[in-house]
């Protein structure tokens, strides 16, 4: 860890900077040029602010803090059935192995044995009920990693299991069967003209039922769960974690150590990817680290292996489909009704919140005026799924565009065509199933722009009579739109704080609540901060989150983090610059008001100083130099029991169009090329945006191509949990043409210098890949028929397809 990097290394690495840097600071030069003369710290493209400590390896993780003296290492003995009951534990023979210090089980938790984020029905370590297989039973603790997981892999020998005799529960269609859920169903419905969703369909001239399969997707992240748990005086905790909730860590580990918050330290300096996995999940690996260092007295650090990190932890839930619609000749929909049912798993963790925004993203860009929606999280055998980026989101609104995908091939009708026809307007049919009036439509215009930009329909006609002579290779071309909402499902998460230190030399610290993990969250309040302050942005430095600090703050989650956090660091530095406006007209003349701050200087009364200078002078004066802020969402309203209210404060929009070529004998196929234009608003950081929204199409893409989970029918365990069974994309994914850009425009509402969040919406991008592989798949059949192709899209399920088509164009 600490070997020097050899030089002719570093260099390649130097290099690749210099380029990131470099490409960053092209991006719209001219109106950076523009902004920097006005003194405008927002709205420029600037490298992300840990860029050149991730490319050169020196940017510290959790598991690169320097070990103290004395530090353990924790391992989790895990369940080797799905289901069953724990009887008993031989652990003699464990806590003989060579560095085992002790092992721990669910009788050593001091308090509540429960990691559960909203539903307490989550144990921490395996109290009597088997749940899953890799559900963990014991913690093994021992001198060396090495020596632990050596100890922890005897869990088959020392545990005592009655296991279940009848089938596993492993899908969300055996669940639904059983009427297994984790939390209550969930119904949404809206009758525009009293009739009624089924009414509406059994009306309709034009009907369609079906059903759809959509798999989950693990985070993937480059660093595993890990916590760093460091005993303190009279019985208080350090735990460094890698959270994106560590206000919720402090909590849980809290009650599990049966102390107060305040003897409980948690502290996130940066996650290597996080994507939802480390919003609640993380919370088992925190408590298991804190109870051992308590009980021990000596620093505990807990880091799975990746295959044990898969098999203990969730990820996003797979959806199962049934829908009817009822649609008119040009394909407008007047009455649809769909079930969504969940893959939950074996406990609540987040799943109502995510069926939650499934529901309320089914409609996607297009108004259903008669809509039916029920939601069911289905209880499994199978590890309890979470927090993934979209949240839900995703989950429904490919729903919507699988059926307006099949409502233009049954009418022979470019499928633009049928979406245009149903998109939302600007001043009606503009509410949304649960109540909320949509004021910031912009899809017409986008999409209008990126269809001519990307020359659609030319490309469809090239695609056509390219298909017409290529018997096996068939090209496909699809445009999907969306909208997502940007705010917490519930109301109070909608909340965050800021500290702003100035200090005597005009160097500006800033702590605020939201957790970075990679997606440039530092970068953009930092901006925010040097922007209120007028001064230059290498001038402010952000510090690691910390629960000392910022107290009571929400997960970095639901893409709220730069909307809430830039807001709380904003109202923190605009009360200072107010104080120093003050102190500089009270000791040079004129009125606070008129006092500016821009580029690193004060201009007061005909006068310009530094703005260090100003500082001293501040100091002297006794004025304070820090400050905290506080931000609260305003306007929003959600109830939970009626479905109804207003749960964001503002939608985000985007469009892409993606060309793909399948091979029909293989079912391999390729990304030729996407467009993609994105509305960000009024863009803090354009390059950083623009990164997102690529990072998310490339995820996204992986989501419905190639990550497949699969577990066995008879074991119950997860077999894809390591990267050789499990596909998640490549550099060699990208398109060879990725044109990304972002959609000119500002926010109607008063976000943050009236930007959008670009975190977990562009994650819907990419349904125009599989919807292109889908038009390849129905090119076989000369689009007559429907492709039934399930999501992951990946070769067998293409083939799949492919063979379905052929059959029914048969007449088979």
């Amino acid at each position: 860890m600490n070997k020097p990097i050899d030089p002719a290394v570093l260099q390649p690495m130097e290099a690749f900077a210099d380029y990131l840097t470099n490409t960053a600071a092209r991006i719209d030069a001219d109106a950076e040029t523009r902004a920097l003369t006005q003194g405008a710290r927002v709205g420029i493209s600037r490298p992300h602010e840990s860029a050149h400590l991730h490319v050169a390896g020196e940017a510290t993780y959790t598991d690169d803090l320097p070990e103290l003296a004395g530090t353990l290492h924790c391992a989790l003995g895990l369940s080797p059935v799905a289901a069953g009951r724990l009887t008993a534990l031989d652990l003699d023979a464990i806590r003989a192995m060579p560095g085992v210090v002790e092992v721990l089980t669910a009788a050593d938790v001091p308090g509540a044995n429960d990691c559960g984020s909203i539903v307490h029905d989550d144990p921490i370590l395996c109290d009597g009920e088997i749940r899953y297989m890799g559900q963990p039973l014991f913690a093994v603790i021992a001198r060396t990693r090495n020596e632990a997981r050596r100890a922890a892999a005897r869990a088959k020998e020392a545990a005592a299991i009655d296991a279940a005799t009848g089938p596993l529960v492993l899908t969300p269609q055996q669940a639904h069967a059983q009427q297994r859920y984790v939390v209550p169903p969930m119904h949404l419905a809206r009758s525009v003209g009293g009739v009624g969703a089924r009414a509406a369909i059994d009306a309709a001239p034009h009907r369609l039922k079906g059903q759809l399969d959509v798999g989950g997707q693990e985070q993937f992240y480059l660093e595993g769960q890990i916590s760093y748990a460091i005993p303190k005086e009279d019985g208080a905790v350090h735990v460094h974690c890698s959270t994106q909730h560590p206000s919720e860590m402090q909590h849980l580990i809290a009650h599990a150590l049966h102390r107060h918050s305040n003897e409980v330290h948690v502290e996130c300096r940066r996650m290597g990817g996080g994507f939802g996995g480390k919003e609640s999940q993380s919370a088992l690996f925190a408590c298991v680290a804190a109870i051992a260092a308590c009980r021990l007295g000596r620093p505990v650090k807990l880091r799975p292996d990746r295959d044990d990190d898969f098999m203990i932890t969730g990820r996003r839930h797979c959806f199962w489909y049934e829908y009817e619609v009822g649609h008119d000749d040009e394909g407008r929909i007047l009455g649809a009704e769909i079930a969504m049912v969940s893959r939950a798993g074996h406990s609540a963790d987040l799943s109502a919140p995510v069926m939650t925004r499934a529901l309320c993203h089914f409609d996607n860009a297009y108004w259903l005026p008669e809509v039916s929606m029920h939601g069911y999280s289905g209880r499994t055998n199978t590890q309890s799924n979470t927090a993934f980026r979209g949240f839900g989101g995703p989950q429904g609104a490919i729903a919507i565009e699988y059926i307006m995908d099949s409502v233009a091939r049954t009418l022979g009708r470019d499928p633009l065509d049928v979406r245009r026809a149903n998109f939302y307007g600007t001043d009606e049919h503009n509410v949304t199933p649960y109540g909320q009036t949509i004021v910031d439509n912009v899809i017409h215009d986008l999409v209008a722009q990126l269809e001519a930009g990307s020359a659609y329909r030319q490309r469809r006609e090239a695609a056509a009579a390219f298909n017409a002579t290529s018997p096996v290779l068939k090209r496909g071309l699809a445009l999907t739109p969306l909208k997502f909402g940007i705010s917490f499902n519930v109301k109070h998460f909608n909340q965050a704080g800021a500290l702003v230190h100035v200090y005597t030399d005009g160097s500006i610290l800033v702590n605020h609540g939201g957790t970075e993990m990679g997606q440039g969250l530092n970068t953009k309040v930092a901006q925010v901060v040097a922007h209120e302050l007028g001064v230059s942005f290498e001038r402010v430095r952000v510090t690691a989150t910390d629960t000392t600090k910022v107290a009571n703050t929400s997960a970095t989650a639901a893409s709220t983090g730069a909307d809430l956090n830039g807001k709380a660091a904003q109202d923190a530095a605009r009360q200072i610059r107010e104080r120093l406006a003050a102190c500089a007209a009270a000791r040079h003349g004129g009125q606070a008001q008129d006092v500016r701050f821009a580029n690193d200087k004060v201009h007061v009364n005909g006068r310009t100083l530094d703005f260090a200078t100003l500082v001293g002078e501040a100091y002297l004066d006794r004025v304070q130099l820090w400050s905290d802020g506080f931000y609260a969402t305003p306007g929003l309203s959600w109830d939970k029991d009626t479905m109804q209210g207003r749960p964001f404060y503002y939608f985000a929009y985007g469009a892409a169009v993606s060309e793909v070529i399948v091979d029909t004998l293989t079912g391999e196929w390729k990304l030729l090329r996407a467009d993609i234009l994105h509305d960000a608003g009024k863009s803090l950081n354009p390059a950083v945006d623009i990164g997102q929204v690529e990072g998310a199409f490339i995820q996204g893409m992986g989501w419905l191509t190639t990550e497949e989970l699969v577990w066995h029918p008879g074991s119950g365990k997860l077999t894809t949990h390591a990267p050789s069974t499990y596909k998640i994309p490549t550099a060699n994914d990208c398109p060879p043409v990725f044109n990304v850009q972002l959609f000119e425009g500002r926010n109607f509402e008063d976000s943050i210098h009236r930007s959008k969040a670009v975190g977990e919406p562009p994650l819907l991008l990419p349904f125009s890949v599989f919807f292109a592989i889908r038009d390849a798949v129905s090119a076989v059949g000369g689009h007559r028929v429907d492709p039934p192709l399930r999501a992951p899209a990946t070769s067998e399920a293409i083939l799949t397809a492919i063979g379905a088509v052929q059959r029914a164009n048969a007449g088979g």
